[in-house]
């Protein structure tokens, strides 16, 4: 299924659709840190959608005001702290495409069905088949799958707040990262490093995160 976005669009991989963006979005390019084979992954959950049309088809509702700020918010984090994925794999729900207009991350973005109703095993299947030659990936999504994949991948020796964070909650708009050695192919529970996880909240925004309706992706 291909989408545009406003950019670009070029065939990516086995056959997704992606649109080329400049790494000068990330106010001065990708920050690399730490071994030169360390991976990276981002996890963002698409910001607050709004309710305001209760017989909205699901994959249509767009963001509430709250959702926007957020991105916002995010956008500026993404552009000062340097992060730069690859790759950006975005669910094909109106609120995750927008999430990923808002929050305007460097990297090829790849639109896909497969993201809007992926179980946790199945957003590991579809990191499995990215080419190791991608040093870092972001990944724009919904819940419960994405809570319960950092939660899988994370090493339970590195309990600690951002573990016990995402236990307790992966609001809207929250972004986690993970960092490690292996291959895409060789991700599993347990692999990577949560080293960082942040909320709208703790941007100073006061976007909050909403509950899903019964029934809908979250």
């Amino acid at each position: 299924m291909l989408i545009r976005t406003g950019r670009r669009l070029a065939t990516y991989g086995d056959g997704y659709s992606s649109a080329t963006h400049s790494p000068d979005a990330a106010g001065g390019g990708r920050i690399e840190t730490g071994m030169s084979g360390t991976k990276r992954l981002y996890v963002l959950r698409h910001a607050k959608s709004s309710w305001d049309n209760p017989g909205l088809d699901d994959h249509e509702r767009p963001l509430s005001p709250r959702g926007q700020r957020a991105c916002a918010g995010m956008a500026e984090h993404i552009r000062t702290a340097g992060i730069a994925p690859d790759i950006v794999l975005c669910s094909t729900a109106r609120r995750t495409r927008e999430t990923l207009e808002g929050v305007d991350p460097p990297g090829k973005r790849s639109i896909e069905a497969e993201l809007y109703s992926a179980s946790t095993q199945d957003l590991l299947d579809r990191l499995h088949r990215l080419s190791d030659d991608v040093g870092s990936a972001m990944l724009i999504g919904h819940n419960p799958s994405m809570q319960m994949l950092v939660l899988r991948l994370a090493r339970r020796g590195d309990d600690g707040p951002e573990r016990a964070a995402v236990e307790r909650k992966f609001p809207t708009g929250a972004l986690a990262t993970l960092t490690f050695e292996c291959g895409w192919s060789e991700l599993g529970p347990g692999s990577a490093h949560l080293t960082a996880f942040l909320t709208p909240k703790e941007l100073g925004g006061k976007s909050g995160a909403g509950a899903a309706a019964p029934g809908h992706r979250a």
